[in-house]
């Protein structure tokens, strides 16, 4: 499958897009070498990618019908194909529409799938959680996407980085900060570095309707992957 941009230009979204290729160029490189190998002192982290609720729990619902867990989950399925494009090892926390939990009929737990979601992450040794939600707001006037924290250095700086090149590259207007996330039982209890990815609002017109697009998405998936990319390995875009 093949996704197209059909997003704002800006100077840093280029090349984000080149740092994308390039590095997957590189993986490529080094997987075909047929001597001797240089190895990176460790392992890069694995991508451990978190919808959210799904299945029963479909999160917030715009005015028109549109389910936060549809919107995560089409991000997050991009941001894995990407990731795994460039060879970066992935875990979903969930990769359809259902929970991470099979419940049988009246037995959900919003606090038990969040345990779950958790546990799915603590399970990956060395692990990195990229978490996608969607915003709601009683009134239509809130927009623009937000990064949430984890505890920890490490959270803070991905986080950090990750909003920026979010502003930077599909909403230079954008005047949200990135913040603690604080009170949030997934990175509050993740013991690698998390982080909330707070994509848009769902009751804000013109999110909702960028939102939707899978054009759109993909952008956002990308933006994603190649902050990861530059995370992990120390290069930083100016």
């Amino acid at each position: 499958m093949f996704y197209t941009f059909k997003v704002r230009r800006t100077a840093v979204f280029p090349a984000l897009v080149l740092f994308l290729l390039a590095a997957g160029m590189a993986v490529l490189f080094v997987k075909n070498l047929s001597g001797e190998r240089v190895s990176a002192p460790a392992p890069p982290p694995c991508l451990i990618i978190d919808p959210g609720h799904g299945g029963i729990d479909g999160g917030a619902v715009s005015i028109g019908g549109a389910k936060e867990s549809d919107l995560n989950l089409a991000i997050a399925l991009r941001l894995q194909k990407l990731a795994e494009l460039y060879g970066v090892e992935t875990v979903m926390t969930r990769a359809a529409d259902s929970g991470s939990l099979d419940y049988a009929a009246g037995s959900y737990s919003e606090h038990q799938d969040l345990v779950h979601r958790a546990e799915i992450a603590n399970a990956v040794p060395n692990g990195l959680l990229i978490s996608i939600h969607q915003n709601n707001y009683p009134t239509g006037q809130p927009s623009g996407a937000q990064v949430l924290y984890g505890p920890g250095e490490d959270s803070r700086r991905f986080g950090l980085l990750v909003h920026e090149n979010l502003r930077r590259c599909l909403d230079p207007k954008n005047r949200r900060v990135a913040s603690p996330a604080s009170g949030i039982y997934l990175t509050d209890n993740a013991k690698c570095p998390s982080i909330l990815v707070e994509c848009g609002f769902m009751s804000n017109f013109a999110d909702l309707e960028k939102l939707q697009k899978a054009s759109y998405q993909t952008a956002l998936a990308a933006v994603l992957a190649a902050s990861y990319l530059q995370f992990t390995s120390g290069q930083i875009l100016t």
